[in-house]
C-alpha cells in the first residue's frame, strides 16, 4: 500500500484522537504517502504531526493542499475532486462518519474506502459510500455500556487493511513558542494550565470555581496558574483569573503551537472535555478532567495516572451540546472534590510538583 488518505475534518479533539491511526499507518508502511483531509479551522494541529505528508485543507467548496503550511487555493469543488483523484489512493479511511466525509472519501477514487458500520456512524447514510466497514461491536456511537476509548475504536478501522495497533502513538513535534518561554521564565518552569472554556456550554465548569482551584494550588503548593482560552472564550478566562485572588494569569491569544508548548511544559492541566485537554493528554501532561455530558471512558485522559471528576452517570443530557434541565450536571461538582482530585494527581507524579 503506497498511497493513503485519512478523512477527519474536525473537531480539534477528534483530530487528536485520530492521530494514532496515521502513526500506525506510517509504522506499517514507512515509504507510503499519507495525506489527511481536514477543515481549514483545524489544520494547525496537523502541521505538527510529522507522519503526514500532505494536509488537504477543506474549505466547504474545495480544498488547499499543504506540505508544512505552504498553501495553494483550489478553484472549485470539481478541481478539488480532480486533485484527489490524481493522487490515486489505494485506500481512504473515513474517521468522521458523516455523509459529507464519506462522500469526500469516496470521491477520492480510492480503490478501498473504509469506514464504520452503520450502527456506529453519526450519519447512517454514509455507509453505502464505503467498500469496507468496521463494526466496533459496541452498539451505537454513544453506547453507555462501551468502555473502550475512542482512540482504540478509531484504531479498529485499520483491521480491514490487515493491521492491528495495540499501543497508540501521538507523534506531535516539539515547537518553539515565545509565549511558553515567557511563562516558563516567569514561573520558574512550574505552572498549572487551567482551561475553563469548551465549545459545548454544558461542558463548562463555572469560572469562579476554576478560580478557587487556582487559589488553592498557589496556597497549598506554591504553584501559579495560567488560564488559556480559545476564540470566543476570553471573557470566561477573564472571570477565572479574576476569581483566583491573583493566583492565575491570563495567557495572550495563543496558537495551537503555543498551546502545545504550554501543555508540554505544564506541571498539571485542569480542564473539561475539550480540544486542549486532548492535546495535553497526547503529550503526557498530567490531567485533572472535569466531565459532565460525555463519558470519560470514551473521551477522557489516556494515562491511568490521570484523575477525572465526572457526573456522566447522573447526566440526563448525555452528548447534547446544551443542557435541557434547569441545573446542568457539572454544577453538582464542587471545588473540594476537584481539589481532592488535584492532590491525587500530583501525588502520582511528585517529581513535577
Amino acid at each position: 500500500m503506497t498511497r493513503i488518505l485519512l478523512v477527519r475534518l474536525g473537531a480539534l479533539g477528534d483530530i487528536v484522537h485520530a492521530i494514532p491511526v496515521a502513526a500506525a499507518l506510517r509504522r506499517a508502511f514507512p515509504s507510503a504517502r499519507i495525506d489527511w483531509l481536514v477543515s481549514a479551522k483545524h489544520r494547525d494541529i496537523l502541521d505538527l504531526v510529522p507522519v503526514i505528508d500532505r494536509r488537504l485543507v477543506w474549505s466547504g467548496t474545495g480544498f488547499r493542499s499543504s506540505r508544512r503550511g505552504n498553501l495553494s487555493p483550489s478553484t472549485s469543488l470539481f478541481a478539488a475532486i480532480g486533485e484527489l483523484r490524481r493522487a490515486r489512493y489505494d485506500a481512504a479511511l473515513d474517521l468522521q462518519g458523516l455523509l459529507k466525509s464519506a462522500v469526500l472519501a469516496r470521491a477520492s477514487g480510492a480503490a478501498r474506502v473504509v469506514g464504520f458500520a452503520s450502527t456506529y456512524l453519526r450519519e447512517r447514510l454514509a455507509r453505502p459510500f464505503y467498500t469496507d466497514a468496521f463494526d466496533p461491536g459496541c452498539g451505537d456511537i454513544y453506547d453507555p455500556h462501551e468502555t473502550r476509548h475512542v482512540v482504540q475504536i478509531n484504531l479498529g478501522l485499520l483491521e480491514p487493511l490487515g493491521l492491528t495497533a495495540v499501543t497508540p502513538e501521538f507523534p506531535i513535534e516539539r515547537v518553539e513558542s515565545a509565549i511558553a518561554r515567557q511563562i516558563a521564565d516567569r514561573t520558574g518552569g512550574r505552572y498549572a494550565v487551567i482551561n475553563p472554556g469548551a465549545a459545548w456550554p454544558n461542558k463548562r465548569w463555572p469560572p469562579a470555581r476554576f478560580g478557587a482551584v487556582a487559589a488553592a494550588l498557589r496556597d497549598r503548593h506554591g504553584l501559579p496558574s495560567i488560564v488559556t482560552w480559545g476564540p470566543g472564550e476570553e471573557s470566561i478566562a477573564e472571570e477565572t483569573a479574576a476569581a483566583s485572588q491573583g493566583a492565575a494569569a491570563l495567557t495572550p491569544r495563543t496558537s495551537v503551537a503555543d498551546l502545545v508548548a504550554l501543555a508540554r511544559g505544564a506541571t498539571l492541566m485542569i480542564s473539561g472535555d475539550t480540544g486542549p485537554t486532548h492535546i495535553a493528554t497526547a503529550l503526557g501532561t498530567p490531567i485533572v478532567g472535569i466531565y459532565g455530558p460525555t463519558r470519560p471512558s470514551r473521551n477522557g485522559p489516556w494515562s491511568p495516572a490521570d484523575v477525572v471528576v465526572s457526573r456522566d452517570g447522573m447526566c440526563r443530557c448525555l452528548h447534547l451540546r446544551r443542557c435541557k434541565l434547569a441545573t446542568m450536571c457539572l454544577m453538582h461538582v464542587e471545588v473540594p472534590e476537584v481539589l481532592a482530585a488535584v492532590e491525587r494527581r500530583l501525588a502520582a507524579e511528585p517529581s513535577r510538583v
